[in-house]
């Protein structure tokens, strides 16, 4: 089984240097599709044969035929972080970014440091696997192999709009695309906190390449800026493996978990620090922000399956270790005041990709709050959240870029009447949202079991930051699904330009979107509820909503389906009568125009109400920002300080 994970942690690795050697983009489409379908096939198989197990590999002492596969592994591992902080300075001193330079050798000399004196190999095992390790792993086998895919079709025509503007180096892309699925397969799978750091820290340094690709003023310090933040992360994350070693003797992360030591709050408090950055919570979100320039493929890629997701994995590893004291606290508050901040800047923004990110960041605040708080009901809806928001926001975003190819823009406004224009992407796009917010679908099944929780644990801030987040979530997304389905007279269909590699990815996130919901009750059964027995050392949760509850939304789901089916088909077959719009003043015939009061003709126009004069500027967030990070370093102050 060793040479299976091996597989799936390698793989990507060997397929990045393929994308990287071929110029030729006929066989690089290829290879994408063979190392996409590669990757999801024996993804799928090893998910199949270890379902339900629970289980370690590699200790210290393993060797192949006398062969120290343990200690060659480290040192090549020590040899290319060194390469990665070569190239981090490079780059630094070429754009003078030389903070982003400061934190890279700080920490990876300091790793360098524990490793070569011996402190950090007294480890049980290297690797791990559960179901928690196998959902992780579908998600990026599976949704990270399409996003590769639809990079395929959208670079081509991406380059195609842009010509000069924009350098072709789809090779180097598809490449880190790669790379980057390799390095989120070690993350999930390293138990010792050594190994974890350093993919922890490729995904840094690949996402900073990627978020830079079109070298612009503007993407350079983008992708400097996520960099940093990620660094930062990477700071604490070097400082927990350095204590936990150094003063606890411990280099495993389930070993830090279990251990009594109230010690462990300071690893503890560090290794939150880097899944703040990592998540893009306050006061770290204008990263994420600022991904936006890169192509699509990198922002699903970003803001779906991977990035975000390592740091969410991070804290539901340690959740259990963060129940009832200062360092859960801190992170629940920073997670719940991040969901209402995102929720409410995402109500003033018209560009689709913006709302997207706001939308990200607020989501995932949700997750961040479930896993301070700490407790089963929170983890149960923080997994089911996690799984969602992966599959919806990639789903959202490749359609959000292929609208932007087919029309020229990604403005919400500019998307009226989607559904007779281009009706496919408008489908798949209502989905998307449709599984992010509406009832019975299963994020909002996890918020409400998220609500009750905080509201059985007491935590009054909580759960009005969850009341009134969600409310503003419900604000955006239905101005947006409104757009979409709504549509004057006359509206006429245009020609899809959305490529065949587009389609697939689109079309397959679209059936995982309906599947979720729709084997939600298996899921939970077979899979999440064991999952937190297993995190917390117990055997008899229950979640919130009974199995008799999640069949009934199960039926409410195939209903509401066919109700929208025959709906559909009603109004295409059936003779309607159709009454013209009214405008304030005489219709001229063509339901675009009408004459005013002063006899004057003026052009319709229909716009959501976006708040920009009230909630629009830049001074929400500076203020936002300050406030997370002044209570970040005040339960990091309570919490060293209560230990030493």
């Amino acid at each position: 089984m060793e040479l299976f994970i091996a597989l799936l942690i390698l793989f990507p690795f060997l397929a990045a240097v393929c994308q990287a050697v071929v110029k030729n983009n006929t066989v690089r489409k290829v290879s994408v599709y063979i190392s996409s379908a590669v990757i999801i096939a024996a993804t799928i198989v090893f998910v199949v044969l270890n379902f339900g197990k629970e289980q370690s590999f590699i200790p210290t002492d393993f060797k192949i035929g006398g062969f120290d596969v343990v200690g060659t592994v480290n040192y090549g591992m020590l040899a290319i972080e060194f390469i990665l902080m070569g190239i981090i300075t490079y780059l630094s001193f070429k754009y003078k970014k030389y903070y982003a330079a400061l934190l890279s050798i700080v920490q990876t000399c300091f790793i360098a440091w524990l490793e070569l004196s011996g402190n950090a190999h007294a480890v049980n095992d290297y690797l791990f696997c559960d179901n928690l390790t196998l959902i992780l792993c579908l998600m990026i086998a599976v949704v990270g192999g399409l996003i590769c895919v639809y990079a395929v079709g959208y670079l081509k025509d991406y380059h195609h709009h842009h010509g000069s503007e924009v350098k072709d180096r789809r090779s180097f892309f598809c490449a880190m695309l790669f790379v980057f699925l390799g390095a989120m397969f070690g993350i999930v799978f390293s138990a010792n906190l050594i190994w974890m750091y350093f993919f922890w820290e490729i995904t840094s340094v690949v996402s900073f390449l990627l978020i830079g690709y079109t070298k612009t003023k503007e993407a350079v310090d983008n992708s400097f800026r996520a960099l940093w933040m990620n660094l930062l992360g990477g700071v604490g994350f070097a400082a927990a493996i350095g204590y936990a070693a150094l003063k606890l003797h411990i280099f495993n992360l389930k070993d830090l978990v279990n251990a009594a030591d109230p010690a462990i709050e300071i690893p503890l408090i560090c290794l939150a620090l880097a899944a703040l950055t990592k998540s893009a919570q306050l006061p770290f979100s204008r990263w994420l922000m600022g991904a936006m320039v890169a192509p699509t493929p990198s922002s699903a890629l970003l803001h779906s399956a991977t990035m975000v997701k390592a740091g969410i994995y991070l804290l539901i590893r340690i959740a259990p270790a963060m129940t009832g004291n200062i360092v859960g606290l801190t992170v629940a508050l920073i997670g719940g005041f991040t969901f209402f901040v995102a929720s409410i800047r995402a109500i003033t923004h018209t560009d689709g990709k913006k709302v997207l990110a706001y939308s990200t960041i607020s989501n995932l605040g949700l997750i961040v709050a479930c896993c301070g708080v700490g407790i089963t009901e929170t983890i149960w809806a923080a997994i089911f959240l996690m799984m969602f928001h992966c599959v919806s926001k990639s789903l959202l975003f490749q359609t959000v870029g292929s609208v932007e190819h087919a029309t020229g823009s990604r403005n919400i406004e500019d998307m009226h009447g989607l559904i007779k224009r281009y009706p496919a992407l408008a489908v798949a796009m209502t989905i998307g949202i449709a599984g992010m917010y509406l009832a019975p679908f299963g994020m909002l099944i996890s918020k409400w079991s998220a609500l009750q929780a905080f509201v059985d644990a007491g935590n009054i801030i909580l759960v009005l930051l969850l009341a009134f987040g969600s409310a503003t979530t419900l604000f955006y997304w239905t101005k947006w699904i409104s757009k979409l389905l709504a549509y004057a007279r006359p509206t006429i269909r245009r020609k899809d330009t959305t490529s065949l590699d587009q389609w697939i990815s689109i079309a397959g996130h679209t059936v995982m979107m309906v599947a979720l919901c729709l084997v939600f009750p298996f899921l939970s059964g077979s899979l999440v509820t064991p999952i937190v027995n297993s995190l917390y050392g117990i055997a008899d949760f229950k979640p919130v909503l009974s199995d008799e509850n999640l069949y009934i939304l199960i039926l409410m789901i195939i209903v509401l389906a066919l109700v929208i089916v025959i709906g559909f088909i009603a109004t295409r077959f059936m003779k309607t009568k159709q009454t013209t719009i009214y405008m304030s003043g005489i219709d001229t015939g063509d339901e675009r125009h009408y004459v005013g009061a002063f006899d004057e003709e003026r052009t319709m126009y229909h716009a959501n109400w976006y708040l920009s004069d009230l909630i629009g500027t830049d001074r929400l967030m500076t203020v936002a920002t300050w406030v997370a990070a002044a209570g970040f370093i005040i339960g990091a102050v309570l919490t060293i300080g209560g230990v030493l």
